[in-house]
């Protein structure tokens, strides 16, 4: 059995903008062809999408030639929307969480889901966790920064130590990097290089913040495989050795910490997913692809075969860890 944990929902209609604060950033579904829409966000198209999205039939169909049996549910992560206010997100959010609980319950031996709360404002956040886990979601989707503030901020103690209190999951997954005036050349440079430096710095911050020393046994992953997290945390580990002052902020290595933390598998070659398997353990990584936006570059078990694992470590990677993070196992 293979699960990816990291598959993208968009619904097939949105409620409408009505007389919401949101205006014309609320998003609309402009279907242009049957199973075909654009993602109209402030006036603009966000992304076209097809109705693998939220067709659950077309996503069955499609799920042997991904190599996969399962998938868990998570809104694109656009739809997160903490620019939004909190009211309007929160109204957002439970449409995409009912979107993704009838998805689950149209195939249930085929689904799990991870909904979306309005994080800018981390103690609505937290009252919401409450209904998604009654809903049957296993989690959320977090973004990997709140307008522009890392998750090992201080301000997001209360929300992470609810999770942790119900038992639920947080996948993290890039989006909006803090640093875009650093880009020079073509388009989408903000996806190919910012959303991996900004997976690292999340699961940085979740670190050096003090996050796990409050919240042992909170599960939260990060997308992309954590992204350049893996190249920082050597460094990380030095300076913990060499300095005291980081070793006053953190009563146990850096790599301790790291082997906390849940992976995807999303890095396009074998050779990176090695480095991370040997920074980490087998235990802390899960199968991913970021479908239906990217499809698998190889299919988990022509993966495992080129990394030469062994049976027990490819049942761990194909769906133990999963259950595990999920908290279903």
């Amino acid at each position: 059995m293979v699960i990816d944990v990291h598959t993208h929902i968009v619904p097939e209609h949105f409620p409408a903008m009505g007389g919401r604060v949101a205006g014309d950033a609320w998003p609309y579904m402009d279907h242009i062809a049957p199973g075909e829409a654009n993602v109209v966000i402030s006036g603009r198209n966000f992304r076209t999408v097809v109705d693998r999205c939220w067709s659950v039939p077309r996503r069955l169909a499609e799920m042997p030639g991904e190599g996969v049996d399962q998938q868990v549910l998570s809104p694109m992560p656009e739809l997160l929307a903490y620019a939004l206010s909190p009211t309007d997100c929160l109204e957002l959010g439970r449409h995409l969480n009912e979107t993704i609980a009838r998805m689950i319950s149209e195939s249930p031996d085929k689904f799990f889901g991870l909904g979306a709360v309005p994080l800018q404002d981390p103690d609505l956040a937290a009252k919401e966790l409450s209904r998604i886990k009654s809903m049957g979601l296993q989690g959320v989707e977090v973004l990997s920064n709140v307008n522009g503030e890392n998750l090992g901020d201080s301000k997001y103690r209360g929300f992470f130590k609810e999770v942790e209190r119900l038992s639920l999951a947080v996948f993290v997954h890039s989006q909006h990097p803090t640093f875009e005036n650093r880009f020079v050349g073509p388009a989408m440079l903000e996806n190919v290089i910012g959303f991996p430096i900004e997976s690292g710095l999340a699961a940085a911050s979740v670190i050096t913040g003090g996050l796990l020393q409050t919240c042992p046994d909170l599960r939260i992953c990060f997308s992309h495989g954590g992204g350049v997290f893996g190249q920082l945390l050597p460094r990380m580990e030095h300076v913990w050795n060499e300095r005291p002052p980081m070793r006053e902020g953190l009563p146990e290595a850096p790599s301790v910490y790291a082997k906390k933390l849940y992976y995807d598998d999303v890095f396009f070659e074998t050779r990176t997913l090695r480095y991370l398997l040997d920074m980490v353990g087998v235990s802390q990584v899960m199968v991913g692809s970021d479908y239906p936006f990217f499809m698998r570059h190889m299919t988990p078990a022509k993966e495992f075969e080129e990394l030469g694992l062994s049976p027990e470590d490819a049942e761990a990677i194909a769906f133990g860890n999963c259950l595990r993070f999920l908290g279903v196992s």
